[in-house]
């Protein structure tokens, strides 16, 4: 699903010059669970961004489901994820204006999904959440547990061919942490191909592959011994 080809991003502010990815070469396989490791400031984020066709490299191959989608401006890059890719937030990023059921059923908007098809997707995806009891309350209204259920009911609701997860626990207590955690292992063995950022080695333990960024090239790659469902 996902290649690589010495993948390179450099940054240029009051010239300076500053190499955020170093020719990194991965691959990651339709249903692979992946972690991205490493200390702050090693790549992982801008890696995350360029995968998720927020940013392009500056050098190299970025392959997307057979797809080269190095050189797309930001309109294509736009289009193409749309359906494809969603991301899933340390921070949630809901928008407190909308409930619950508003907030999961933007992107199906965007798809120009019926108003029918939408009420369906939005309800069936809230109800396996396990939080169809708040589709009337605000994001404020919610613990951060509550409101992570909410994104990722977000990310999932388009059925993309790929989530990819920021810290999806760095604001949560360890107890909401793991309950996260197996959503996100669930919906991987149901499919969903993932690829997560994280600082914690337990989050990491659920994926199927780790790998280890430092100073923005891969240091070593590694099979995680999977977490199974707490």
């Amino acid at each position: 699903m996902i290649k690589t080809v010495n993948l390179t991003k450099r940054f240029i502010t009051d010239d300076i010059e500053t190499t955020a990815l170093n020719n990194v070469s991965l691959e990651v396989k339709e249903g692979e669970f992946i972690a991205i490791m490493g200390p702050s400031g090693c790549g992982k984020s801008t890696l995350l961004n360029i995968l998720g066709m927020l940013d392009s490299p500056s050098d190299g191959t970025y392959i997307f489901n057979g797809t080269d989608v190095s050189k797309f401006k930001e309109g294509k890059r736009t289009q193409y994820r749309k359906g494809n890719i969603q991301f899933v937030f340390q921070s949630f990023n809901l928008i407190d204006g909308l409930n619950v059921f508003d907030n999961v059923e933007l992107p199906l908007i965007y798809l120009k999904k019926s108003n029918a098809e939408r009420r369906q997707m939005v309800m069936d995806i809230l109800d396996r959440m396990k939080i169809g009891h708040r589709k009337k309350h605000f994001p404020s209204q919610l613990s951060g547990g509550q409101q992570q259920r909410v994104a990722i009911a977000r990310a999932v609701v388009p059925s993309p061919k790929l989530i990819l997860a920021d810290e999806p626990t760095g604001n949560l207590d360890s107890k909401n942490g793991i309950e996260v955690m197996n959503l996100l292992s669930d919906l991987n063995r149901q499919g969903t191909t993932i690829v997560m950022v994280t600082h914690s080695p337990r989050d990491a333990t659920f994926a199927n592959r780790i790998i280890n960024l430092f100073d923005g090239q891969i240091l070593s790659e590694e099979v995680a011994r999977r977490q199974q469902a707490l």
